[in-house]
């Protein structure tokens, strides 16, 4: 199969496969979860490990080379380690990375390095004891913060930080976690809060504009500059702090899309296909595994109805969308 095999109709080449691994996590934050948490897939219905490798071995043969395991929280599948290392093995992959919430990531960081892990996402909403716990109802951000210095010292590298900035909530923490760039060499991405399964008005109250971050270097005098993307920077416009040992990010999804560049597809933990993260249009693969052309013909299909973008921008303005938003919180999709 070329390279070129998973081109949409509007011209974007994938090579970029997120698989969630689990929809269960051990925290329920507030953009992520509702505090009731949410009714888990069966534990029959979850892809194996070995299912998983069968769908990156084909897409593989189709161009895919960069893959992201994320959940739920991941890392509440035991011996993920194995699953790095079955995927790892597979030829055409270049790099696996993991987004976790780094609650459980310290211990079993070393190992999944040695399994074959390039990088981390780590999220990492507050660095205020309490206010963290209370968005991620019940988290201990010193877990977090140990988890990063461990990934610093394996070496998985680089080490990014996901920061959702919510109004009211977390943005006055803006200079805070700039600082963070200035002491390690990390790469600190702030995020747009995005609507996924709740368009509601909670969500409309909450955003922030991240021209906040730079409204905040200004005020503070602090001199920045672009900084070279990282190594798989995706969609972040990356910056730099003068004399900074790390940089930073932006994510706009909503303000300023990133869709005509899109290089991803996305593997539920169910096992449905999502050619994007917004909609409901979704397509169940795995009774087709086994069948490296069903396979093939599943994602292609998929693929030929991914649309130009996800309008985010269009829910935001209260503006009608030309497809159907998700239904599915964050956490049931993989992100």
């Amino acid at each position: 199969m070329s390279a070129s095999t998973l081109v949409d109709k509007f011209g974007r080449q994938h090579d970029y496969l997120r698989i969630s691994v689990t929809d269960r996590c051990n925290l329920r934050c507030i953009y992520c979860m509702p505090e009731e948490g949410i009714e888990f897939e069966p534990s029959a219905n979850i892809l194996g490990y070995e299912e998983i490798a069968e769908v990156v071995r084909v897409l593989a043969g189709m161009g895919v080379r960069k893959l992201r395991l994320t959940g739920g929280e991941p890392l509440v599948r035991k011996e993920l380690d194995v699953l790095v290392s079955m995927l790892s093995g597979i030829p055409g992959i270049e790099d696996i990375s993991l987004t976790t919430n780094g609650i459980f990531l310290a211990p079993k960081a070393e190992r999944l390095k040695q399994a074959g892990l390039t990088r981390v996402n780590i999220s990492l909403d507050s660095l205020k004891p309490e206010r963290f716990k209370m968005i991620t109802r019940g988290g201990n951000v010193n877990k977090v913060l140990d988890s990063i210095d461990t990934c610093l010292k394996v070496g998985l590298s680089p080490v990014k930080l996901n920061i959702v900035l919510m109004n009211g909530i977390n943005d006055d923490e803006i200079a805070d976690f700039l600082m963070l760039t200035k002491e390690r060499p990390i790469n600190v991405r702030f995020i747009e809060y995005m609507p996924i399964g709740h368009n509601d008005s909670q969500w409309k109250n909450l955003y922030v504009p991240l021209q906040r971050v730079f409204d905040e270097c200004e005020e503070r005098q602090w001199a920045y500059s672009t900084a070279p993307s990282l190594q798989s920077s995706g969609p972040a416009g990356n910056y730099k702090l003068e004399e900074a040992m790390g940089s930073f990010g932006l994510i706009h999804p909503v303000s300023q899309h990133f869709c005509s560049t899109c290089n991803r597809l996305r593997l539920t933990a169910d096992g449905y296909i999502k050619p994007c993260l917004a909609w409901t249009e979704e397509y169940q693969v795995r009774n087709v595994i086994g069948d490296d052309e069903a396979v093939r013909q599943l994602f292609l299909r998929a693929l030929g109805t991914k649309p130009e973008s996800h309008e985010m921008f269009k829910q935001l303005a209260d503006e009608q969308t030309t497809h159907t938003p998700t239904s599915r919180r964050m956490s049931q999709i993989g992100g």
